[in-house]
């Protein structure tokens, strides 16, 4: 059975993202578009454009062109958005990438997205520099470091950028996604895949000129760079920027800018359920706090709406639909304690068995399936992954197992989707197996996710070793070449991997025999 959104379908415009994003900004050209955290450094609406349109002029002067692809490579940051739209406007692409990657994780990137230029920070210079090498990317960075590009040189002129024309099927964004499987794969986002989201998600956000929401996601993730960026511009809010997250610096700025809407990840939330700081800051003005990125147990929802007397609800969503499918109406008594919400207008959703592949009743769990015009062209260079991910009909499979109750509410209940997601971050299981199994006393190794009160998720190794070998040796191996956030923060030695007869780790075994290990834990 194919389930429909509750809502009324909307139209979806045939314009280019950037356009669409500041479709109304005349009206609120002086209001402040974002602020830099730290410094409370404002950029206008109208001084947001001038620079989109001065970074498209500069980089066209350097030979960008239609298709051609840029890798943002920083923390949040005002101009990083002047990047991405003037980028955009080029008919060109974003390659958005972690600013924790090393430069080994970055030159991947690099590589298959095919990016000829970098825009970082000074702190990530050395980083982005030695990625570069391998490609012969332009390194381009906000400041000055040696062997870059100073920003402010590409936005020097007052040049006219070229006119170019954009269709709705041209990409505009490439964040890396490991999908349901694998590596990170690039993720092709169209101009019009991003302008659907934005219209369907239209209602869900009631910010409006003059409130402020805090830029706590990271911009380079689909739901900041989405649901943040360009949805808060679009409604003429104002996006303050973290560089980095801290916690103090977060009810700081929330209380001072008065903030009522808050897009957060479960870990977020959790310590704003239960850090003893909250109390010292005035926090009354929250009225909505929406969590994504990872399930939220009900618990920690009503916790969250009790301790800040305001209303806790999630959506749901992927990179590979730009991102949101699901999301709660921002009225409490259309709400159910942990769920994910009901379908976005103009999205049909299939429940399907996970052995037999047909649909399932009511309340029955199954993989979810996704159709709309939100879901992405495709992985970058990938039509096999592609095929595997949509299927002839159109349907994404999103790998993840959940339910819609008799009123369309959307559980999630399980993953089939092997990367483990840390704080909200994605970590590819096969990426920490690669890497382990370089060193010299691994023999065999699978990583599965442990559930962890803080993060969520954490990778966990299971290890078959030649030989003695410490477990601070070997998370201390992964860790001197990964980002923070994707490193083994647990390891335990077994005597052989659970593998399938065509070699295929199976994973779920591992992951059932963790669980049931925490609910023996939990129940002593």
């Amino acid at each position: 059975m194919i389930l429909h959104s509750h809502f009324p379908a909307v139209t979806i415009p045939d314009v280019p993202l950037h356009e669409y994003v500041f479709e109304r900004a005349a009206a609120w050209a002086d209001l402040p578009a974002l602020i830099d955290g730290p410094s409370g450094r404002p950029l206008t609406y109208r001084a947001l454009q001038d620079l989109t349109r001065r970074v498209a002029a500069g980089l066209s002067a350097r030979g960008m062109q239609k298709g051609d692809a840029l890798c943002i490579y920083s923390p949040n940051l005002p101009e990083y958005a002047a990047v991405f739209f003037g980028v955009a406007s080029l008919g060109a692409i974003n390659t958005t990438a972690n600013p924790m990657y090393g430069a080994e994780e970055l030159a991947r990137q690099l590589k298959d997205s095919g990016a000829r230029f970098v825009v970082t920070v000074p702190a990530l210079a050395e980083r982005a520099l030695q990625a570069a090498a391998s490609t012969g990317a332009t390194v381009i960075v906000f400041g000055e470091a040696p062997g870059c590009t100073p920003f402010a040189e590409i936005v020097a002129s007052d040049d006219a950028p070229p006119n170019v024309t954009i269709v709705p099927g041209d990409v505009i964004a490439l964040p890396y996604s490991s999908g349901t499987t694998g590596l990170p794969k690039g993720v092709m986002l169209t101009h019009g895949n991003l302008v659907a989201n934005l219209a369907q998600c239209d209602f869900i956000d009631e910010s409006a000129p003059g409130d402020h929401t805090i830029g706590v996601l990271p911009f380079f993730h689909i739901y900041g760079m989405v649901v943040v960026l360009c949805m808060l511009l679009r409604r003429g809010a104002t996006v303050v920027t973290m560089p980095q997250f801290d916690f103090e610096t977060y009810l700081r700025l929330s209380a001072h800018y008065r903030v009522k809407a808050a897009y957060l990840v479960p870990p977020i939330a959790l310590a704003l359920a239960k850090h003893p700081s909250v109390d010292n800051y005035d926090l009354s003005a929250l009225a909505m706090i929406n969590s994504g990125a990872a399930p939220m147990g009900p618990e920690l929802e009503r916790a969250c709406a009790t301790r800040l007397k305001c209303f806790v609800k999630q959506g749901y969503g992927m990179t590979e639909a730009s991102p949101v499918t699901h999301f709660t109406p921002n009225d409490p008594a259309r709400s159910r304690p942990g769920s994910c919400g009901l379908l976005v207008p103009n999205t049909e959703c299939r429940v399907v068995h996970l052995e037999t592949r047909a649909d399932v009743a009511a309340g029955e769990s199954g993989e979810i399936l996704i159709r709309g015009p939100q879901i992405m062209a495709g992985y970058l260079n990938r039509p096999d992954a592609t095929a595997e991910a949509i299927d002839a009909d159109g349907w994404l499979h999103t790998g993840d197992v959940g339910y819609a109750d008799a009123d369309g509410f959307f559980f999630i209940v399980d993953r089939l989707k092997e990367f483990i997601k840390y704080k909200g971050y994605q970590v590819a299981p096969a990426e920490l197996e690669a890497i382990l199994l370089t060193h010299p006393a691994v023999a065999d190794v699978a990583v599965i996710p442990a559930a962890d009160e803080e993060a969520g998720e954490i990778p966990k190794a299971f290890v078959v070793a030649k030989r003695d070998v410490g477990v601070e040796e070997l998370i201390a191996f992964v860790a001197a070449v990964v980002a923070p956030y994707k490193k083994v923060r647990a390891i335990e030695f077994i005597e052989k991997i659970p593998k399938s007869a065509s070699g295929k780790i199976l994973r779920r075994e591992l992951i059932a025999k963790e669980r049931a290990r925490s609910a023996g834990a939990a129940g002593g």
